[in-house]
């Protein structure tokens, strides 16, 4: 690693790059390379589903945040309670930030409760990790999770 007067410089390029996207100083920054992930559950009954989410970075470089799209195959109910960092963005998507992720440490589960517009019988959740805070995720085939859910109030890991 590179030094220049006791600083080091990989850092340094780092905090200018992410002040310039913070700022707007445009462009896209290259923040490191992270290999993330998504594990975690979900159970519904009757029209409440209600999923966690644990992201992992497996590294070489931490993130300062990503975000999680979580798709559902049934329309969700008008009115939602979403947790703080979740915005709805569509007729049947979320997407939550996950806040900063170090390497190798399980970031802090993602608790999602959404209503769905009517009672489905099952519906078909897909997990995403959409944006990875700038970083190069050069194996994104652990980045999407898919799973069937039945309205029997049973846990469903993914």
């Amino acid at each position: 690693m590179e030094r220049t007067g006791g600083m080091d410089v990989r850092r340094w390029g780092f905090a200018v790059a992410v002040g310039a996207l913070v700022l707007g100083g445009g462009g896209t920054a290259w923040a490191g390379d992270a290999d993330l992930e998504v594990h975690g559950s979900v159970v519904m009954s009757e029209d409440l589903a209600e999923v966690r989410v644990t992201p992992l970075d497996h590294g070489p470089d931490a993130v300062t945040g990503a975000s999680v799209r979580l798709r559902w195959s049934a329309p969700l109910a008008d009115d939602q309670r979403l947790p703080d960092r979740c915005a709805r963005t569509g007729d049947r998507e979320v997407v939550c930030g996950t806040g900063p992720l170090a390497v190798d440490v399980p970031g802090e589960q993602l608790v999602v409760p959404v209503r769905l517009r009517e009672r489905p019988a099952e519906v078909v959740l897909e997990v995403d990790l959409v944006w990875g805070g700038g970083a190069v995720d050069h194996d994104r085939t652990n980045d999407s999770q898919r799973v069937l859910v039945l309205a029997t109030g049973d846990p469903y890991a993914f």
